[in-house]
This record gives C-alpha cells, structure tokens and sequence, in this order.
C-alpha cells in the first residue's frame, strides 16, 4: 500500500485526537453521556429479520470487519507484489515479526502466571498498531532511511496476520456448527468466484456479508469474515492494467484511517482516571501489557532480526543499521488500537478491562517516545541517510 507521509502522519494525529477525546469525555461531568451512547442499541433490519447490538460492538464487529479486510487487501498484495513476495527476503521480517509477538506475550505472562482469568490477555501486547506506527514515523523521525518504513510496514502486517490466527484459535465463544458451516460455504464461493474469474467487487462483498452474518452467529469473532475477502478479492489486473484488490485498498485507506480507526479509539480508549494510582498502574495485567510492548516488542523484533542476520545471512534492508531496528522494535510496540480490540476480546470483566487500557495507553505512549529517541539518535550517526 503506497501511502503519503503527510496522509500518514494526518492518520496517526487523528488516532491521537480520538484517544484524547475519549479520555476527557470519560472523565468529565459529561461521562454518562459517553457511556449511554457506546451501550444505546442499533438495529439494522430487512423484513423480520434483524440484527440489534450496542454500539461499541457495531463498532468493534462491524467497522472493525472493514478493517480487517483491508487488512486482507494488504496481506495478499504484499504477498503477490510486495515484500512478502520473493522468499529471499522474507524470512528476516518474518523472524522480527515471531520475535516481536513471542517475547511481549512472554513477560507479559511473567507477571499474570498466577491467575488464568489474568493470562488470557497474553495477546494483548503482541500487536501492532500499523496506522500509529507508521503516523508517528511520518512526525518524528523524517530523517529516518526509506526503507525503515517498508520494514516496519512489513513486520506490523505480519504482526495482523498472526493477530488474526491467534484471534481465530483463542479468542471465540461456543461454537455454532450450522452457522460455522455456512460461513465456511460462504468462503468457499469466495474463493471459486476468484477461480472461475469474477471480477464484480460488489459481488464479493455480498458474499462477504452473507460471511460476516454467519460468522457473528457463530461464535468467531466477526472482523475475521473481512479478511476471508481481502484474501479473495482478484488481485490481477487486466488488460488496462486494472486490479480490483488495488482499486479497492486504495478505496478503503481513507474511510478506515481518518473515519474508522478513529471512531474505534474514540470507543475503547475511554478510561476513568479517578481512581487511576500507581497502585492500579502495577497491577499484574498493567504492568504485563507495559513490559510485553515497552520491553518484549524491541527485545523480540531485534533477537529476531538478530537470528536472521547472523543465523540465516540475511541482509538488512538497505540503509538500515541495528540501531534502526531498535528503533523501530519500539514503534511496534505502539499496539494501541489491535491491542485494544485484543483486549476487548479478553476480557470481561470492568476493572480487568482498565487495567488493560490503562497500560496499552502508557505503553503506546511511552514506545512512541522511545522509538523517536532511538531513530533521532539513529539520524544523528548516520545523517547521510536518505530521508522518508
């Protein structure tokens, strides 16, 4: 996906924006009104038949599937035409994207090992915020190589696609076979409407719908239906060199970075700080989430980029030293917004749930300026750099 850094960095300010305003609406005299809105209903029905949710969850299911199938959009051309495509270069992103998800679900379990309702969260510092990421890079760190970018961009989509497989197999309900089946037939038309050629994209979302019902039903989560459609979604292009997977992720990258991201922090960053003390900051399921993202994710994404490089004899992109690396090891470790729908899906329970905002939001926060500090310095040793 070939984004502007001005459109990147405008992303990531209006996350902030939205966490920021979700934090101040949720403790001032106007915080009932905040709580009201995210739990009125919303019914969408044809017929007799309807679907009728809070809307935190038309957001965290609904909105939230249009971003997962960019997701899928972004995953299949990486792999097609991108980074992921030659086997030459993928394996040192993909060693610094294990590393990056193993070690932050490893000390954030450190903490937790004694209360298994406390380490169902292990996922939640193994994400990546690819938008914030890529945002803050855009601010503060200009003078940073070309290719940090594409590095990060990379390791932060294969953070996505395992979020998705760790979302799959740990974080859904009981089952509904009947409506597992049919979500399941409803991928499979997807993938022989690709075969036999079809190129209708609203075809494809239609189907996809008809996924994302059956899924919701189901018991799995929901987004999950949108990346099953990115992934099928034809990504050829014809004789005037039209692709329907680029048309759509060039379609998709506006509504879901300055609408759709958004509205998701605005939804799950509101966090009362009243009784927020030092004390809650150090509680297991806090502390774990700021270890797994402040400290696992550039200790994981260098161990693996280490076992590449010295292990494997990959190279490092061009321009890049091990110092970007770090520096970049911490800008993973901005999960905001996957660690946020993670944790949404953890847990339950009230105080459970601010804990683990609270240390998502202290942990973004602190790996944003740690990932400016380390590639400032970075530019400072190597200032003939080619800029972003």
């Amino acid at each position: 996906m070939k984004l502007n850094l001005s459109q990147d960095a405008l992303g990531g300010l209006l996350l902030i924006a939205a966490a920021a305003i979700a934090l101040i609406w949720d403790n001032s005299a106007f915080a009932p009104y905040y709580d009201a809105l995210l739990n009125a209903d919303g019914t969408i029905s044809v017929g007799g038949y309807g679907l009728s949710k809070p809307i935190l969850l038309w957001i965290n299911e609904g909105l939230m599937a249009i971003f997962f199938l960019l997701v899928g959009l972004e995953i299949k051309q990486e792999i097609q035409t991108g980074s992921l495509s030659d086997p030459r270069n993928i394996a040192l992103p993909i060693l610094a994207a294990v590393g990056g998800m193993a070690v932050p679900a490893l000390l954030y379990s450190i903490p937790n090992l004694g209360d298994p309702s406390a380490l169902n969260g292990w996922a939640v510092p193994t994400a990546t915020d690819i938008a914030f990421a890529i945002g803050i890079l855009a601010l503060f760190a200009s003078r940073a190589p070309a290719s940090l970018k594409i590095f990060i961009l990379t390791v932060a989509i294969i953070d996505d696609l395992g979020a998705v497989v760790v979302i799959a197999a740990f974080y859904t309900s009981e089952l509904s076979t009947l409506s597992l089946l049919l979500g399941l037939a409803g991928c499979i038309t997807l993938f022989a409407m690709n075969r036999f050629g079809v190129r209708n994209t609203s075809a494809y979302l239609f189907v996809g719908l008809f996924i994302w019902i059956c899924v919701l039903k189901s018991g799995v989560h929901a987004t999950l239906a949108g990346v099953a459609v990115g992934l099928a979604i034809p990504g050829t292009r014809d004789k005037g060199g039209h692709s329907p997977l680029a048309e759509m992720e060039h379609n998709l990258h506006y509504p879901v970075a300055f609408v759709i991201l958004p509205l998701f922090a605005l939804a799950n960053a509101g966090v009362a700080l009243g009784d927020v003390s030092m004390d809650t900051i150090m509680q297991p399921i806090s502390t774990g989430v700021i270890l797994g993202l402040v400290v696992g994710k550039p200790l994981g994404v260098l161990l693996g980029t280490s076992l590449a490089v010295y292990g494997l004899r990959s190279a490092l992109p061009p321009g890049l030293t091990m110092r970007h690396i770090w520096g970049a090891g911490h800008l993973t470790g901005i999960g905001f917004t996957m660690s946020l729908f993670i944790g949404s899906l953890a847990f339950s329970d009230n105080d459970q749930i601010a804990q683990v905002r609270i240390g998502i939001l202290l942990a973004s926060l602190l790996s944003a300026l740690f990932g400016w500090w380390v590639l400032r310095s970075a530019s400072q040793v190597n200032n003939t750099s080619p800029v972003l």
